[in-house]
């Protein structure tokens, strides 16, 4: 047999043997693998805080991720989407605008999970200038109010919590306080600089955004006056990330997202 015969032999034998080798030890492909992709996620501008930590976080477990925010009124990140914004990710304050969207096709019926619930409370400037130590104190002429606009969701849900006022503290009291509101902003964050910024004595807000501004005074609202916000979340149903997305979804719903949300002044998933 000649030389070049018997290497020829050789080469053959070598690419058999490693063939079978990759046969029998297939590729195992680990969550933790880098993926060079960037996440859209549209989200309620209560949850900035605890979002930008999360999405830190995200980005640590999965190296080649990067997490984008786009956080704002619900109702107005809804509208975006249905104009044709690419999203991956929608995380609203209320179940209404999800509802709009699985309506609109955007979202799958099947695909929205509550993962956590908020409720309200009254926030006043550090030296709470107009002397409030009450929810009582509202309906007193010349409070300045700010609230959310009616059609942001905290908004709504503040104009529910003075309906229930209104049957303890008086027949006329939500329409006393509604005449103090100097402001109807379109979303939390806005009513929460409002107060900072001293251009307004109270503001109803949700327990998380009062958590993010400890130098800020708070009144508590009671369970029985108080109106309790559940959080759906979903993937888009045209995310071009699609499995990332759920990982997304499956991080906030695990014990490690759960844990960050409460930090932040969140209630657990119902």
């Amino acid at each position: 047999m000649s030389l070049k015969k018997l290497f020829l032999i050789s080469l053959c034998l070598a690419c058999f043997l490693t063939a079978c080798k990759s046969s029998a030890q297939p590729e195992v492909e680990s969550d933790d693998a880098p993926e060079s992709r960037n996440l859209i996620v549209f989200v309620a501008a209560s949850l900035t805080d605890a979002f930008t930590e999360i999405g830190g976080n995200f980005e640590a477990r999965y190296p080649g991720v990067t997490v984008t925010f786009n956080f704002g009124g619900s109702q107005m990140l809804r509208t975006q989407i249905e104009e044709g914004a690419p999203v991956d990710v929608f995380a609203p304050a209320n179940e209404e605008e999800m509802d709009l969207l699985i309506r609109g096709g955007f979202v799958l019926e099947t695909s929205p999970r509550i993962f956590l619930t908020n409720r309200l409370v009254l926030i006043l400037p550090a030296d709470n200038p107009a002397g409030i130590d009450s929810l009582e104190d509202l309906s007193v002429p010349g409070i300045k109010l700010v609230l959310a606009a009616e059609e942001v969701p905290v908004g709504r849900y503040s104009r529910q919590a003075l309906e229930k006022m209104t049957a303890s503290f008086g027949a006329d009291f939500k329409d006393k306080v509604l005449a103090n509101v100097v402001s109807n902003e379109d979303n939390v964050r806005q009513v929460v600089a409002k107060v900072q910024l001293g251009e307004a004595d109270a503001g109803i807000v949700y327990v998380s955004d009062a958590v993010a501004v400890p130098e800020l005074q708070i009144i508590e609202i009671p369970a029985d006056l108080n109106v309790a916000a559940t959080y759906p979340i979903a993937p888009l149903a045209e995310s071009a990330n699609i499995a990332l997305a759920e990982k997304f979804v499956d991080y906030l719903l695990s014990n490690e997202g759960q844990a960050t949300l409460r930090k932040w002044g969140f209630g657990p998933a119902p």
